[in-house]
């Protein structure tokens, strides 16, 4: 039997549970604190603000560094460019870190990246390759 090709859940690590509450709340998000653990409906999936230590002993392992990449970026697409650059705007004044302008990439989409007050990295972007439905979803297209 093989592994649903699916994910439920992204939990993030945090130092401090209120402060990155508070910057996804800033961000237009809306989660629900539970048991010191911070659940936000995200599409079909869950992002899950959690402590870092608490996390890394569920996993099995011993807490990595605070800051610094980690190897894996979340990505938000939007429907324009005037949305990646609002959004960048909000990401900044609720104590985000833009780390890569808005511009046009090397793949030829419109593209920026941010990190959250934890420094966990996301991709801002808008690709009329990857086009959204009403409901925010995405299917990937045929790279065949």
């Amino acid at each position: 039997m093989g592994m649903e090709q699916r994910i439920t859940l992204i939990t993030l690590g945090v130092s401090d549970l209120a402060r990155s509450k508070a910057f996804y709340e800033a961000l237009g998000w809306r989660g629900q604190e539970v048991e010191e653990t911070v659940f936000f409906q995200a599409g079909g999936l869950g992002l899950v603000l959690w402590s870092r230590e608490k996390l890394a002993k569920d996993c099995g392992l011993e807490p990595g560094p605070a800051h610094g990449f980690g190897g894996v970026a979340l990505a938000h697409n939007v429907r324009s460019r005037a949305e990646v650059d609002a959004l960048l705007t909000t990401v900044a004044e609720a104590g985000g870190t833009v780390t890569k302008p808005a511009a046009v990439n090397e793949i030829g989409f419109y593209s920026s990246a941010f990190t959250d007050p934890d420094g966990h990295a996301w991709e801002l972007a808008y690709n009329p390759g990857f086009p959204l439905a009403e409901d925010g979803t995405v299917t990937l297209p045929d790279f065949g």
